[in-house]
């Protein structure tokens, strides 16, 4: 096999611009899924809290954690690949249009789409999709906590929400790590499939390569080491958070 890494010395820029596009994607959808999975896992949590006093509180309860229901189990049960054409194809266009955007519209909604369209929603189905998965880490790491603190936070006088900011959700957290780990691992790696939209990110500059030489080791190795290189640094940093040896199981 005679590799000819030397094609790869004009697309610097493009496979540069795509590592940052990359990177911002990732952090995008990591940061916003975090948001929702921790709203969401809360609401799931809520079942085995106190019920609201007033009737109407529980019913809102109620109506929160069906929609959280709805949402968990449609987004972890479709592609990914499918949400994103989803959101760019469907979506998009009702939130950012220049007749009648219902975020956006006119000519700034127009020069919107042009620019940043591929963008905007790779974030939004990355971050939808992490939510997804995020709020059921969340929800299985409020549950590893054993029953009884939560109950003596109840008996101290503390609603779920301060029982849960100031004893499970500290304690919780270090067992999640791992989880999170793993999920913004796998963002990093679903990052590539924006490429169908578009987006100038690491598979479309080594699809672009491809296409140019009609070659394919070259550019898809160089990709490959970029991504490993990639989770390898999320994953050495996020060591540093998870619970010592000692402490594991507990």
């Amino acid at each position: 096999m005679d590799l000819r890494w030397d094609i790869l010395a004009g697309y610097g820029p493009l496979f540069a611009a795509g590592v940052l596009t990359t990177i911002k994607l990732t952090l995008v959808a990591i940061a916003a899924g975090l948001l929702l999975g921790v709203a969401f896992g809360l609401v799931s949590s809520s079942a085995s809290a106190p019920p609201p006093r007033s009737t109407a509180s529980a019913a809102l309860m109620k109506l929160l954690r069906a929609l959280t229901t709805a949402y968990v189990t449609f987004f972890r049960g479709t592609p990914l690949f499918v949400q994103i054409l989803l959101v760019h194809f469907a979506l998009m266009p009702a939130l950012i249009h220049p007749d009648g955007g219902w975020l956006m519209s006119g000519e700034a909604a127009r020069t919107f789409r042009q620019e940043h369209g591929a963008f905007f929603s790779g974030c939004v189905a990355l971050s939808l999709n992490a939510g997804a998965y995020i709020s059921e880490i969340f929800r299985a790491g409020i549950q590893s906590i054993h029953l009884g603190q939560t109950q003596a936070a109840y008996s101290l006088g503390f609603t779920h929400a301060q029982s849960m900011r100031f004893v499970i959700l500290p304690q919780a957290f270090r067992r999640m790590v791992p989880a999170l780990v793993n999920e913004g691992v796998t963002l990093i790696k679903d990052s590539s499939l924006v490429s169908a939209i578009g987006l100038a990110e690491l598979a479309l500059a080594a699809r672009t390569v491809a296409g140019a030489y009609s070659r394919y080791w070259e550019p898809y190795l160089a990709i490959s080491a970029i991504y490993l290189i990639l989770t390898l640094i999320l994953t050495t940093l996020a060591r540093r958070l998870e619970a010592p040896a000692h402490l594991r199981g507990r």
